[in-house]
């Protein structure tokens, strides 16, 4: 079977013109700027999912200087929700980059991007071929699922020996010229046609040619993350309520689950713990002294690599020792008022939760 690298481009082309998506809203005003956000956005994330984000992240930074003069507090409030943070604290750290080592221009080329935090060698494909006309193959989910089943490559594209293997492949088929619509139509052909459990193979460009569909064994490429047993942590999240019924957040540390973001106290949770311990844990993490307790039920919040298991209490803070205490005079610290809009970046288990201490007050 001969796996003509010109032909494949030229069904992908033909097939993208007649079916790819041309009206997204990252199509449109086409800089690198705009690719590079949508692109981020785009990993791990599903393109109905992100279009609002991405309209609302342009209006408020609709280039590199706003995003790069903003406070991390905002770009992260416009990421609440969109999860996996560390692209958002990436996308700021770049924005400053490309500002002050770049004089507010990305660089030309594939490995100069890659130099920026959060870009990867895909992603740095993408942006060099959509809008700087420069040709560089891409290799994002969708494009290591279509080229796995189109030459039968065995084994789970993480690991590097299958990732080299699939890299010379999309190097090979990347055409000279049209990058930008090959690009485009690779992703779009992944995500429409030749997507993970049901293929629509008989509308598929490549049907004729491709060993997968030859074999009648499509979903068997690209093999499987061999699957590991995610650890489980439980935590109680302390709603506190102060006497001017505003609830203490906490901003997180700058890396880690939810870095940077604003949240409850946690209290990590081993067997039972009783309602004396748990005052005890509180005053210690935050010099808050709590009376009343309400448990409200426990939720499972499900991250890439384990599950933390949530217990919500709502509590009050025992206002006569307030004046004292810790959490006033810090910015690692803030009491925010549930009624007033947020412009803090918040994890969306807290977001959620504040909008029903709103409720119960």
């Amino acid at each position: 079977m001969t796996h003509n690298d010109k032909t494949f481009s030229q069904q992908v082309l033909k097939w993208f013109d007649q079916h790819g998506r041309k009206h997204l809203p990252w199509q449109q005003d086409i800089t690198p700027y705009r690719v590079w956000i949508s692109e981020i956005m785009l990993q791990q994330t599903q393109v109905t999912t992100v279009i609002p984000y991405f309209e609302k992240f342009m209006a408020s930074f609709p280039g590199v200087a706003d995003l790069a003069n903003a406070a991390e507090d905002d770009v992260l409030h416009h990421w609440s929700g969109l999860g996996y943070y560390s692209r958002a604290r990436n996308l700021h750290k770049a924005a400053r980059m490309v500002m002050e080592n770049h004089a507010g221009e990305f660089p030309q080329s594939v490995e100069a991007l890659e130099q920026l935090p959060g870009i990867g060698r895909s992603t740095a494909g993408a942006i060099a071929s959509i809008s700087m006309n420069i040709r560089a193959p891409i290799l994002d989910g969708n494009v290591k699922r279509v080229l796995a089943r189109y030459r039968a490559i065995e084994g789970w594209p993480g690991q590097s020996a299958v990732a080299r293997q699939l890299w010379t492949i999309a190097e090979e088929y990347t055409p000279r010229k049209q990058g930008a619509d090959y690009t485009q139509a690779m992703m779009d052909l992944g995500a429409m046609v030749c997507t993970r459990s049901k293929p629509t193979c008989l509308i598929c460009p490549l049907k004729d040619s491709c060993i997968a569909h030859q074999l009648g064994e499509e979903t068997r490429f690209p093999g499987a993350k061999p699957k590991k047993d995610k650890p489980e942590r439980a935590v109680k999240m302390l709603m506190i309520i102060n006497q001017n019924g505003e609830v203490l957040l906490e901003k997180r540390p700058p890396t880690g689950i939810w870095g940077g973001l604003w949240g409850f106290p946690e209290i990590q949770v081993n067997g039972d713990l009783s309602e004396d311990s748990l005052r005890e844990k509180t005053l210690q993490q935050t010099g808050i002294n709590i009376s009343e307790f309400e448990e409200w039920d426990s939720f499972r919040h499900t991250f890439s690599h384990y599950h933390l298991d949530i217990t919500p209490v709502k509590t009050f803070a025992d206002t006569t020792q307030l004046h004292s205490c810790q959490v006033q005079e810090s910015d690692h610290w803030h009491w925010f008022q549930p009624d007033t809009p947020s412009q803090l970046g918040l994890a969306a288990p807290v977001s959620k939760l504040l909008k029903k201490i709103k409720q119960s007050l």
